[in-house]
């Protein structure tokens, strides 16, 4: 069953998601080379915890961690570790927030210190095709529509979109329906209706779009080991155009404050 939300339910939903873009602004301010994969996950953590809030990840199905980080080939789903960033690094990092009984969901992947111009344009392409998908995100439209519009930008610009990974509802559950595939034919699939709140989250790969699971249950990479991006943002569809509750404004701002070059070449 598809759940649509009340304006009440979605206020909710913003203010676990400002949580969520804040904790999102902490991590992007420590990411840099020489600091692990382990210490964004605490900070994550404790940022959280600290707002009264909880991590949505954190024994979701067991797993473990508040955050997925992913670094370079990996798409979703990494563990956070003893993994020391270094330049040429790029690494997605991806959170949820449950706030008051609603959760929000969110990511977005960075470049480390100096990295090779076609993967700075694979996360500037990542990225621009998330807004491409929520244009379409409004009442009226078919969840085709979105999914078209996300691997048409994609695709256009050489890039691969991963087929077996989707994006979701999410409410009071993290996962709810329906699945929202960053691959279709426009005009097919669900008709898009207001209210209706979903995690859009493009996870594209520079190379082929095969990917595998590790035998940790939940690792996810490329099978070409080449670089994968991944975005997302937590949308409400509205009438005319679809409202985005999470942000990544404080993430921009803390890459600005950033003394390395790395934050800058991604696009807005």
């Amino acid at each position: 069953m598809i759940l649509y939300k009340t304006e009440e339910e979605i206020d909710l939903i913003r203010a676990s998601a400002q949580v969520l873009a804040q904790a999102h602004g902490e991590v992007a301010g420590m990411i840099r080379e020489g600091i692990t994969t382990r210490e964004l996950d605490r900070r994550a953590e404790e940022f959280i915890r600290d707002h009264g809030a909880q991590p949505s990840f954190k024994g979701y199905n067991g797993f473990p961690f508040s955050l997925c980080i992913s670094p370079n080939e990996v798409v979703v789903h990494g563990f956070p570790g003893d993994y020391v960033l270094k330049s040429g690094d790029v690494i997605s990092v991806d959170c949820g927030v449950k706030l008051n009984g609603y959760h929000s969901d969110s990511a977005y992947t960075y470049p480390v210190g100096e990295v090779k111009p076609e993967v700075t344009a694979l996360l500037e392409a990542t990225k621009a095709s998330l807004y491409a998908g929520i244009e379409q995100a409004v009442a009226g439209n078919r969840m085709g529509d979105l999914a078209f519009a996300i691997q048409d930008y994609v695709e256009k610009r050489g890039y691969s979109v991963v087929r077996e990974l989707v994006g979701h509802g999410i409410g009071k559950s993290l996962h709810e329906r329906p699945e929202v595939p960053n691959y279709g034919k426009r005009g097919s699939g669900l008709k898009l209706q207001s209210g209706l709140v979903l995690a859009i989250e493009p996870m594209v790969n520079l190379g082929t779009k095969g990917v595998f699971q590790e035998k940790d249950g939940w690792t996810i990479r490329t099978k070409d080991r080449q670089p994968s991006a991944h975005f997302e943002h937590t949308v409400v569809i509205r009438q005319n155009k679809a409202e985005i509750l999470t942000s990544f404004a404080y993430i921009e701002k803390a890459l600005q404050q950033q003394p390395q070059p790395y934050g800058q070449t991604v696009v807005d």
